[in-house]
């Protein structure tokens, strides 16, 4: 006989497993330290700064 099950509990349970799926990917995505996010910058500023200054000029 098959198994009795409350849509009503089963629906939300696919919404919380959804939920927890989006917020792991958004910890994942803006999760970082001011600290983290600043070096990431730092680092990129100056890697614009050696590429600029190693163009060639027309």
């Amino acid at each position: 006989m098959a198994e009795i099950i409350n849509l009503r509990l089963a629906r939300k349970a696919r919404d919380r497993a959804a939920a927890t799926r989006t917020a792991e990917a958004n910890r994942a995505k803006f999760g970082r330290t001011k600290a983290e996010r600043a070096a990431d910058v730092a680092e990129r500023e100056r890697a614009e700064r050696i590429v600029d200054g190693a163009k060639l000029d027309d």
